[in-house]
Order: structure tokens, then sequence, then C-alpha cells
């Protein structure tokens, strides 16, 4: 029957409808939640950064003393190891 077709151009219209109904509110979302954000860019922005704290100083202090401190021990251990070798090595005679 040809009512069914009608029908369908009708659901068909109804739901092209719909969706422009939808992407209308979701643009205005994004319209209305960018105004905001440029409002109030600042105050959003403070949010998400955060606030140097007194201890900070300390810390790039610590780890660097921590690779001076392992520096000066793989220096050492280099030292150590260089004597080491040197003293058990044979000594060189010289025959003329």
């Amino acid at each position: 029957h040809l009512g069914g077709a009608g029908d369908s151009d009708a659901i068909d219209y109804s739901v092209h409808e719909a969706w422009n109904e939808a992407t209308n509110v979701y643009l205005l979302v994004i319209y209305y939640s960018l105004f905001l954000y440029f409002r109030n860019k600042r105050k959003i922005m403070r949010i998400f950064t955060v606030p140097p704290t007194a201890e900070a100083p300390s810390e790039p202090n610590f780890y660097d003393s921590m690779k001076k401190i392992r520096l000066r021990q793989q220096l050492e251990m280099y030292s150590i190891g260089k004597i080491v070798t040197l003293q058990n090595q044979a000594p060189t005679v010289w025959v003329f």
C-alpha cells in the first residue's frame, strides 16, 4: 500500500528535523562554553597551573648534590681501579 511509503518519508523527515535540532543544541552549547572560556580564561587557567611552593628551590639542590656525590664516587672508583691495575702490572725489564 502507498501509505507505508508516505510514512517512511515522514519518519525520515522527523529524523532529519530531530538531527537538526540536536546539532543546533550542540552548537549552542559549544558557542556558550567558548564564550565563557574566553571571558574567564584567566580564572580557568589559574585552576590548572600549580602554584610555586616554598620548597621548590631545595629540590634541585638536593638532586644536584646527589649527582655530585655520585660523580665523586665514580671518579674515586675509577682512580682506585687505575691504581690497582698499575700495581698489578708486571714491571717492564729492559734488556740491552
